[in-house]
This record gives structure tokens, sequence and C-alpha cells, in this order.
């Protein structure tokens, strides 16, 4: 099985996964934890550990991280790493909701990991807009 998973300080990984779970239904292979303000970075690598306990070698995983080299990035990886899991690992920071749903819905559908990586990637930058909102008088200086 593929797995995304999303790390967080936070509530941005549980709550992101929320969002991404209104878009997809329930499902099974997405998962998310958080180091909360509470937390020391020891407790939250032993939920992580939790979380991953019914994940095997033969699966694949794709873990989200909110920021490169932050606490829940780093504990993640060194919990991976104790399984043996790093070669089934993409590892991506800087989430945000297209790329996690894209992550979601296209990780079954892509089997060239650079081309899964790159379509994730892809989704998430092209999520980063600014919107432009009209004014009235810009309406009517274009007239």
């Amino acid at each position: 099985m593929k797995y995304v998973i999303m790390v967080s300080h936070g509530e941005f990984a549980p709550g992101l996964l929320s969002a991404v779970l209104m878009m997809t239904g329930p499902r099974e292979d997405l998962l998310a934890t958080s180091l909360k303000p509470d937390m020391s970075a020891d407790d939250f690598q032993q939920n992580f550990r939790e979380l991953v306990k019914p994940i095997t070698a033969d699966d694949t995983i794709i873990l989200l991280a909110d920021i490169l080299s932050g606490s829940p990035f780093t504990k993640s990886l060194e919990v991976l790493s104790e399984k043996g899991y790093l070669g089934n690992t993409i590892v991506i920071a800087g989430m945000n909701m297209p790329l996690a749903l894209t992550a979601a819905l296209m990780k079954d559908n892509i089997d060239d990991r650079n081309a899964l990586v790159e379509t994730i990637l892809s989704e998430g930058r092209a999520g980063l807009t600014e919107f432009k909102a009209e004014s009235e008088e810009d309406k009517e200086e274009d007239i």
C-alpha cells in the first residue's frame, strides 16, 4: 500500500488531513500527527512510531511535513530510518492543500517515482497564487 503521512507543528497536519478527507472521503491510507505545544520532540516521535506501526517494508510512504528540518520532520525521518523505510519514502517539506490532495489522489495512479514527485510538487506550487480583486474604480478605469 502507499501511504500519505502528514506531520507538523500545532494542528496543521490533522487539520489538513481533515480537509483532504472532506474531498476524498474516508481513507485508511492517509495519516497525520503533530507536535503540540505541550509535547516534547520525543513525545512526538513516540506518537509517530505508533502511527506507522501498521506500515510494512513492502509499503511506500509519502511523508509531507510543514517545514524542512523542523522537529516533526527530523523525528519522523529518524523513526523511518530505524525501521529501514527511508528507501521506500518520498519526503516533501512545505505542504499545502493542493499538494496534499494531489499526493492522496495520484499516489496510486503514477508508478514512476520521479513523475509522482513532480506532479505533487507542481500542484503544490500551482496552488500558490495571488488573487487580485478588482474594485469598482478599477472597472471604471478600463472603460
